[in-house]
């Protein structure tokens, strides 16, 4: 197991007002993130365990595109904490295309 993995990850369905935007969000159990804006918060020390102390919010840095997927790059604005997260269906493809400009550029 490598870090930030979870062997027990527990599916919790969440639904959420983006702290961004403002849009509701129906979560599906694995949703960390706004598909609007793109922004998500900081609530996990590894994915699903609500541990994070922080709380700051997520921003989308830049998009790569790794083994058919496309992952979205973040930075905490409080903590400076990075993360990545692949991309959902429903996200917003216009905002993708935004990030994928600014892919080794920060924000």
């Amino acid at each position: 197991m490598t870090a930030g993995e979870r062997k027990n990850f527990k599916k919790v369905v969440e639904d959420f007002t983006c702290e961004n935007c403002g849009e509701t969000v129906r979560g599906n159990g694995y949703t960390d993130h706004c598909p609007r804006c793109l922004w998500g918060k900081h609530v996990d020390n590894v994915p699903g365990d609500r541990a994070s102390k922080c709380r700051g919010m997520m921003g989308p840095d830049y998009v790569t595109y790794e083994e058919g997927n496309y992952v979205i790059h973040y930075r905490c604005i409080r903590c400076e904490a990075t993360k990545r997260f692949k991309a959902a269906a429903q996200d917003n493809p216009e905002e993708l295309e935004k990030l994928m400009k600014n892919a080794g550029e920060e924000i």
